[in-house]
Order: structure tokens, then sequence, then C-alpha cells
């Protein structure tokens, strides 16, 4: 390839990178939209049965539960159905699905139908949430990986604030089905420019044996396709025993290769979303009863997840260079001393600096994790591993809520309740050390590494 041709493909690639990312990020923010949005409309079903029949604040946390139920759920499905019809597919796929859920959501009238449409939107809001790290690390160039699902999962924080913001603006304008109906607007707006700007993915078509398509959406896009032969030679060369080289979704998981990295994984994301969900959920009323205003607590709750957002994109450029698993397993041990400092003082100058490194520590950490998974697998079982990671570490999100809720009612003290969600970062941090060497040297290298096999027209 010329020096002319080459410079005309790293030109496309980047146009091609710009809309992926792009196009993902505005994705997770209507994900990010979808599960905040419910909480702002809550106040209204408790006060009004008129709106979908009685809701007592009993009802009103399980309806909330069935979306993260089926959050769960999509994102493990995802790992099956992302691996085999494709990337493309599913994540167009997913936003249509949770947009037409948000759609016939806004015109229920009963708690039943509610609650099971809350699940169906769930199912798509997991699939997307699976699928777009195994997307984006198949079209960031060397280097560049870790940093765009840093960008591309900053779109669920924003979409979270986005929700909060139109609640206060419009929804005594709009009321809650308004507020519902415009969670669908990627039905009219991302998903006819998702078919028209993001194609299939080329290492997929050419771990299917798709060459020929994968040629010709290389061509077009510039991302490079794989180099076949020397794939080819190492899964014929007989070195895996067990056949994992040629298992595709959740069965490669399971095969000697990936199974204990699997199972790490796995619990490394279910510690750091149970820290994400428990501090979202009980940090102001912690600050509150430290002596802060309910306004105050509530900035709290502002600059946790802004240092999430600015360290996780931080944390990823370093992880581009040093590899994602010392970053993670760094990342968790600066939560954990972040919040055993929150116990040295009750200076709001002081705090706010810790609390945004605790950020850094807890949701800028799972969304380093969501990189490293995704480049950590092979692409024959990348859609898998990371339905695996979100999926089952969604477990951790389902319990942080409820663990905060048992620290405080066993009265322990503000302190206490810190130095023991510390001791659950520092878990966190040995379970990122756990993950095997060779998958993260891999790993490093599939990241950082010029990729040497662009094809050649």
């Amino acid at each position: 390839m010329t020096a002319v041709e080459r410079a005309g493909a790293e030109a496309a690639q980047r146009r091609t990178l710009i809309w992926v990312v792009s196009l993902a990020t505005a994705g997770l923010m209507f994900d990010g939209y979808d599960i905040v949005v419910y909480g702002t409309v809550l106040p209204q079903f408790l006060e009004d049965p008129s709106l979908i029949g009685p809701v007592d604040p009993a009802l009103g946390g399980a309806l909330g539960s069935y979306a993260l139920l089926g959050v769960l759920v999509g994102a493990l499905l995802a790992g099956s159905i992302g691996d085999v019809v494709g990337r493309r597919k599913l994540m167009i796929g997913s936003v249509a699905w949770f947009g037409v859920g948000m759609a016939i959501t806004a015109f229920t009238s009963s708690t039943t139908a509610f609650g099971l449409l809350r699940f169906g939107t769930g199912l798509g809001v997991g699939a997307l949430l699976a699928i777009t790290a195994a997307t984006v690390a198949e079209f960031a160039p060397p280097g560049k990986k870790n940093l765009a699902n840093a960008i591309v999962y900053g779109g669920v924080p924003l979409g979270s604030l986005l929700a909060a913001l139109l609640a206060i603006l419009l929804l005594p304008v709009v009321g809650w089905r308004g507020m519902f109906l415009i969670g669908a607007l990627p039905l009219v707006t991302l998903v006819p420019l998702m078919l028209l700007k993001i194609p299939e993915s080329v290492a997929w078509l050419a771990a299917r044996g798709r060459l020929e398509e994968a040629r010709a959406v290389s061509a077009r896009t510039g991302v490079p396709v794989p180099n076949e032969p020397a794939a080819e030679a190492t899964r014929t060369s007989g070195s895996q025993e067990d056949g994992s080289q040629s298992r595709a979704g959740f069965a490669g998981l399971v095969t000697r290769t990936y199974l204990l990295p699997t199972i790490v994984l796995g619990f490394t994301s279910a510690t750091g979303l149970l820290l994400v969900y428990s501090l979202n959920t009980w940090l102001p009323r912690l600050m509150e009863t430290a002596g802060f205003s309910a306004e105050g607590s509530l900035t709290f709750l502002l600059i946790l997840n802004g240092g999430a957002i600015v360290g996780a994109l931080f944390g990823s450029r370093v992880a581009d260079r040093f590899g994602a698993k010392r970053v993670v397993a760094a990342c968790f041990f600066i939560g954990a001393v972040s919040l055993a400092l929150l116990t040295t003082s009750d200076n709001l100058a002081l705090l706010l600096p810790f609390v945004a490194i605790v950020g850094l520590g807890t949701s800028g950490t799972q969304t380093l994790i969501y990189g490293f998974v995704a480049n950590y697998y092979r692409t024959e079982v990348r859609g898998a591993g990371v339905a695996w990671c979100a999926g089952f570490g969604r477990l951790g999100g389902v319990a942080g809520p409820t663990v905060g809720g048992l620290l405080v009612a066993a009265g322990l003290s503000l302190n206490g309740i810190f130095y023991i969600l510390a001791a659950i970062a520092l878990a966190g941090m040995v379970l990122a050390l756990t993950v095997p060497e060779r998958g993260a040297r891999d790993q490093f290298k599939a990241t950082h590494q010029p990729d040497e096999s662009r094809a050649r027209p």
C-alpha cells in the first residue's frame, strides 16, 4: 500500500470511528435516560392513582426493579446474539427495541402493563450496554481502544443528568407520558443515522469467515482486516486441545482459556457496580447525616459523577499506554484510599476533591472495566464476554442499594460505612490483579501495538 493510499485509509477509518463513537455515545445517553426517568416520575405515581393505578412505595420500588432485571437479562442474551448475528444488527436493533418500549409505555394505564413494559424495555437497554463495548473495540485503532470506550460509556451518566434536567424543565408541562415519549426519540433520530453510518464490524466478518464482505467494508471504511493467515494458523495449530479457539459466544467462555478470567472479571464487574449503585443511592443521605444541607448533599452526588467522567477519560489514556489490568486495579485502590480519606475531615473544601476521586475509583473504574473486558477476549467471544460482565455485574448493581441500606439500618457510624466501602474497593483491586496475565498481555498488545495487517486493495 502506497503512502497516499495508507493516508486515505487512515482518514476513512477516522471518519468511521467518529460516527461509531458519536452514535454509540448518543445511544448510551438514551440508555442512561431510560434508567433514571422512572425515578423522576415516581412521585406522580405515588400521589395520583388515576395515572396507572394505585402505587404505594413497595410497588413503586418493584416497578423500578423490573427495568434493572430486564437490563440483566438483555445483557446476557446479547452475548449469544451479538457473536452470531453481528455487532451492527444487534446494536441498531437494541436502540430500536428500547425506543419502541418507551413509546408503548407512554400509553399504558395499568401498573401491570407498566411493569411488563419496563422489563421489556430493559432488555434493549441491557443489550446495548453489552454490545457497545465490543463494537467500539473493533472499530477503534490500537492505542485508542480504551479511550474510545471511556468516551462512549460516558454517555450513560450524561443521559442520567439529562433525564433529571428535563424533568425539572418539562415534567410539569408534558407529564409522565411526555417524559417517556422523549425516550422514544431514537426511533426517528438515532436509528436512521445508525442504518446509514454504522457498518458491520470488519473483525467480526473476518472471524465468521466472510472475508469478501470484510474486505469490502474495509475498503469503504478504512478499518483493517485482521491478519487471517496468522489467525487461521493459530486456530488450526492444535495448541488448544479443548477446542477453545473454535468456539464462539458463551461456549467460548467456558473453555480452559477463558473460564477463570470470565469468572474473575464477572466478580470484578459486580464489585464495581455494587460500589456505583450503593454510593449513588446513599451518598446524599449519608452526607445529610454528617450535617450538610440537602442541597449540599446533592452537590456531592454531582461531584461524584463528574469525577467519574473525567477520571475515566484520563484513566483510559493511561490504560491504552500501560494496559487496562494495572489501571483498573490502581483505580480501585485509589477509590479505596479516597473513601477512607472521607473520614478525616468535615471541611467541604477538602471533601469535594476526595469525592471526585471516589468517582474515579468507582463509576470511572467500572467504565474502564468495560474497556478492559472488550479487549481481553478474541472476536468470536468478545460480545459474550462483555455481556457476561455487564449482566453478571448487574447483580452487584441490584445489591448496591440494598447493601447501603443495610449498613445505614445497622446504625453504623458514617466513618464505619466508608471503611466498609473502602474494603469492598480493595477486594475489587485484588480481583482485577487476579485476572490471568497471559490474556492481559494479549489485550495490551491488541490495544497498544500498531496493526500491521491492514488489507491491501
